[in-house]
């Protein structure tokens, strides 16, 4: 019977407040979208790094002028280093052919280089891409040399920007969840007003502390849980819609996203909207009914 109470009371209270419980459950949804979103894209840009660093290339672009005493001489210094993982040497016309796959969208830009435009080079994939100074420091200086590029510091730039993206994903996540807190709170404190007296009567019989508090808070799990699956439904559809759909062209630069990391975040986000839902509403009933 008190099992069958306690629940029934859960179903009345969502009920009578049911404006609130919605605009609380709403926002719980939003929050931990936003939540879940940035754990994802914290998975993700790990993931992408492990992929990008372990095939990460310095690129050796060799003068105009270059000769093939000079040439030899170059892939000679690169040969002998120990970090060498592999060497591709690249002339200009397979240089070309590159730009025009590369550039394939634009025939008029492609069409106004020609093989001499671009520079022949050597792409080196080191064993270890964090001692690319080590590196350089063999080859550059040699003559026949016009330029070293490691593709690395410009990886770091672009992982700067998804850092950026994550702490505002977090923020913007924290900020809702705040908000989802108070309203949280206030929907308890409204409900726990309207059943004042049947409250002032269990005391007086004797219920106990549990008793009495455990419909509220079953009501703000409640809430919590639905927020967390509406907030995962969101995750589920921006994948499917957005990354495997509409910016599917973004997988040549954003990874995929394992659907394995997408699912982890059905019993996260869950457990997240109904443990502070329910720590919410017992410190609010802590202070508000003082039982």
């Amino acid at each position: 019977m008190r099992v069958k109470y306690v629940l029934n009371e859960v179903l009345v209270g969502l009920w009578r407040n049911v404006t609130m419980t919605v605009a609380m459950i709403i926002t719980m949804s939003v929050s931990l979208f936003m939540l879940g979103a940035s754990v994802l894209m914290y998975m993700q840009v790990d993931q992408m790094k492990d992929y990008y660093y372990g095939n990460i290339q310095v690129s050796i672009f060799l003068a105009d002028d270059v000769n093939d005493g000079q040439r030899q001489a170059i892939a000679a210094a690169i040969d002998n280093s120990p970090l060498l993982a592999e060497k591709t040497y690249e002339t200009k016309e397979q240089a070309l052919e590159r730009f025009k796959k590369l550039w394939a969208d634009s025939p008029d830009f492609v069409n106004a280089i020609n093989a001499n435009s671009l520079p022949e080079s050597y792409r080196v994939k080191l064993n270890d891409p964090e001692k690319y100074e080590e590196f350089a420091k063999t080859v550059e200086g040699l003559p026949g040399i016009r330029q070293i590029i490691d593709q690395r510091q410009t990886l770091e730039k672009v992982f700067e920007i998804f850092n950026a993206i994550q702490v505002g994903a977090l923020f913007v996540a924290s900020f809702m969840a705040l908000a989802a807190l108070l309203l949280v709170g206030n929907t308890i404190q409204v409900a726990a007003y309207s059943k004042r007296r049947e409250v002032a009567v269990m005391k007086l019989v004797g219920a106990s502390n549990w008793f009495i508090q455990a419909p509220f808070v079953l009501e703000a799990m409640v809430a919590g849980i639905v927020g967390a699956l509406l907030g995962f439904g969101l995750l589920f559809l921006s994948k499917v819609i957005l990354l495997d759909n509409k910016l599917q062209a973004l997988t040549t630069i954003i990874t995929p996203v394992p659907t394995g990391n997408l699912w982890l975040m059905l019993p996260l986000l869950a457990g997240i909207g109904s443990l502070v839902s329910a720590i919410t509403a017992w410190v609010t009933l802590r202070f508000y009914l003082k039982v």
